[in-house]
């Protein structure tokens, strides 16, 4: 999943070990969602919305668009 992570991380002025310190994971989690290797968990996703003070959806970019619902 496509994220801003880093750039809100940079915005910050946090290191990866830093953000990772903040947040209770290692600095390797977090490279691996700055390089959209890893999905993070939904506890996490909340964790970072709050950190940083913008929404989940700020965050995280999801181009998945829903089939149409069968009408009827």
């Amino acid at each position: 999943m496509k994220n801003r992570l880093r750039v809100l991380r940079a915005e910050a002025g946090l290191s990866q070990g830093e953000l990772a310190g903040l947040l209770g994971v290692s600095r390797q989690t977090i490279n691996a969602v700055e390089t959209d290797k890893y999905d993070p968990s939904l506890p996490l996703a909340m964790r970072l919305s709050k950190i940083f003070g913008v929404p989940i959806d700020a965050i995280f970019l999801d181009d998945w668009t829903p089939p149409e619902l069968p009408h009827g």
